[in-house]
């Protein structure tokens, strides 16, 4: 793996609109926090409704009937996805060392797996360019019927600060491959990896107003989801905001919506699972990138007959976590994404001992580290009923949970407003295939946790959303189904 670059340089801060960059009409600007330094690192445009509605009508006016990305070949829409890929390849030491200047994630995980992941998903994604298409269909009568899969329009999609070039990549690779316009909105805490990405859109090829970024606070998402000319927008998110999202398209046009909301998700480890292994991937499965992901593993159910060693087993692997500049290669864990997100983690913390939950490992912020580090954190003697068992923390603090019986441990598993994910831990495949089928959750994984990729479907049951990211089901999201029905004067088969 090659060294970091530890300042990397900030090169683009503005609004980029129609392959352009722009200041914000209003003049506004928001600055993007350090969060291992709790320093500014730079000063970013704020998109207001002026500029969104110009972003807007830039991807309309990409999207007209007879415009180049409308007339271009699907195949060669492929290539404009590969040579994005093969461009953030490239840089991809500059880009993992803005990732986790900005996010504070470490190098080591920006480098190996957030822009390997994302590179291979917009790769995916051009392969499908071509390959999707409608059917011919036998209608009774004397017709010739067949189906156009036609792109929906143009798309607003806003992203979350935990995965910035990853869930940039989720949203650009099936919009594109299937033809229709974008305007993104990234997180304020995360901004500067999606303006560099939209360089890298206009360096490949793509026409004017194709791809559309717009840096701002949750006006400006608000602003996109309430406009009156966007077909569709696509969320990844918290719930709350989901919901949001949802009124609005109900309260203005009915544009599509996808989500893919928060999580609760719960972990099952049965007693016939390799004690060593459960341990460690269930370590993963919570605190892996800070604990900041939307599928982590944190109601960690546990068979009674094994409960206390795994206890004991998950406090010294928490203690052992290496904690601190996310620039080390020797890192694990860095600091939280931003004050606001620690504050809350650490009033969670401080809820679950109020009530009654006992804390093993960790549980406070550490001592002399500036930044918003909160200490890998394990909860022991946890109950359905506790805040820390029912809420999403979206941090470093995992949940230890006591059960005995399947049937048991299915009802209390389901028993959540959530359904992003599970996990099954065990060597039987007949009691996993049993709490499959039980499960009410999107993605389930066996004896692994967060096992993703750009072939497997991602999304939620109940209120952790709608819609898949990932795979062929992913193209749905992105389409509109046209129904073609000729009169002709004699059918034959």
């Amino acid at each position: 793996m090659p060294q970091p670059q530890t300042s990397p340089d900030v090169l683009y801060t503005g609004l980029f609109i129609n392959n352009e960059w722009h200041k914000s009409k209003s003049g506004n600007t928001f600055g993007t926090i350090n969060p291992t330094t709790e320093q500014t690192i730079a000063e970013v445009q704020s998109a207001g409704k002026e500029d969104v509605d110009f972003a807007v009508k830039a991807a309309r006016q990409a999207f007209k009937l007879g415009s180049p990305w409308r007339r271009m070949d699907a195949s060669d829409r492929g290539r404009l996805l590969y040579r994005l890929a093969d461009l953030m390849e490239r840089d991809q030491v500059y880009l993992a060392s803005l990732e986790t200047l900005d996010n504070g994630k470490p190098y080591s995980m920006s480098y190996n797996v957030d822009l390997p992941v994302a590179i291979k998903n917009l790769r995916y994604f051009a392969g499908w360019a071509d390959k999707t298409h409608g059917k011919t269909i036998p209608m009774d009568g004397e017709f010739f019927t067949y189906t156009r899969h036609e792109p929906v329009g143009v798309c607003a999609q806003i992203i979350p600060w935990n995965f910035p070039i990853l869930m940039m990549a989720w949203k650009l690779g099936p919009a594109l491959a299937t033809g229709n316009t974008i305007v993104l909105k990234p997180a304020e805490q995360t901004s500067l990896t999606a303006l560099y990405i939209a360089q890298l859109v206009k360096e490949a090829g793509f026409p004017e107003g194709v791809v559309n970024v717009l840096p701002g606070m949750g006006e400006t998402g608000a602003f996109l989801a309430n406009h009156q000319d966007v077909d569709k927008v696509a969320f990844t998110g918290s719930t709350d905001v989901g919901k949001l999202i949802q009124l609005a398209s109900g309260n203005t046009n009915l544009k599509r919506v996808t989500l893919e909301l928060g999580g609760k998700s719960p972990n099952i480890i049965l007693a016939d699972a390799d004690m060593d292994y459960a341990v460690e991937t269930a370590h993963f499965g919570l605190f892996f990138n800070m604990g900041q992901c939307c599928c982590a593993g944190s109601r960690t159910f546990v068979e009674d007959k094994i409960y206390d060693e795994f206890v004991e087993r998950s406090a010294e692997r928490a203690k052992k976590r290496a904690i601190g500049n996310p620039f080390e290669l020797t890192t694990e864990q860095g600091p939280q994404v931003n004050q606001e997100q620690m504050e809350k983690i650490l009033g969670l913390i401080k809820t679950g001992q109020d009530q009654g939950a006992k804390i093993v490992a960790g549980g406070k912020r550490p001592e002399g580290l500036p930044g918003y580090f909160v200490e890998p954190t394990v909860f022991a003697d946890v109950q359905d009923n506790m805040t820390i068992a029912r809420e999403e923390i979206f941090g470093p603090v995992q949940q230890l949970i006591r059960f005995k019986k399947l049937d048991e441990v299915i009802e209390r598993a389901n028993n959540s407003d959530y359904g992003l994910a599970a996990g099954i831990f065990t060597k039987d495949l007949d009691k996993a295939n049993y709490l499959v089928n039980g499960l009410r959750a999107g993605t389930v994984w066996v004896n692994t946790y967060n096992a993703l990729a750009a072939q497997a479907p991602f999304g939620g049951y109940k209120m952790s959303g709608h819609g898949r990211e990932n795979g062929e089901y992913a193209l749905s999201n992105y389409t509109e189904v046209k129904s073609v029905i000729i009169k002709v004067p004699q059918k034959n088969s």
